[in-house]
């Protein structure tokens, strides 16, 4: 679903992440109590986050430095449950930039509730793969980051 397609509601709450993804919640989501299961939320969140990625265009990125984000840990503040039926946009973008690692943030928004179902944040660490090392990100990483979120938002 494109971004122009969204719900007022639903778009207003996504209006400041760059990437956007829209999904279906399964029925196979929902755990014994009958609403989303929370390792669900990490995996939407984790959708996103990769969709970012080959938006911006990691994959070239790593490719041409060597150097790519692996993730360092990941937090997620649940507020309000989802259940099937429902349809899901996820929001994600980068938040903080360092020499070394990033800082990214994701919403969950539940097109039924027209609500932010949870708010997710994950540090990645660059990381030399052909190495097996942590290693400084690639030279003008931050510029590129803020070119691509600007575009993304049309600002």
């Amino acid at each position: 679903m494109d971004r122009s397609q969204l719900d007022a509601e639903v778009a207003g709450l996504l209006k400041d992440y760059p990437v956007v993804v829209t999904t279906l919640v399964g029925w196979g989501d929902m755990d014994a109590n009958a609403h989303v299961n929370n390792v669900m939320y990490f995996r939407y969140i984790e959708h996103a986050r990769l969709h970012y990625f080959r938006e911006f265009g990691f994959s070239r990125t790593q490719q041409d430095s060597g150097v790519g984000p692996i993730l360092a840990w990941a937090d997620c503040r649940f507020r309000r449950p989802l259940a099937y039926p429902d349809t899901i946009s996820i929001g994600t973008r980068v938040i903080e930039i360092e020499d070394d690692r990033f800082m990214m943030e994701a919403i969950v928004v539940s097109h039924k509730l027209k609500d932010v179902a949870a708010i997710g944040k994950q540090k990645l660490v660059a990381y030399d793969y052909g190495q097996n090392q942590k290693a400084s990100l690639p030279p003008g990483f931050r510029q590129e980051v803020e070119e691509f979120e600007r575009k993304a938002l049309g600002t």
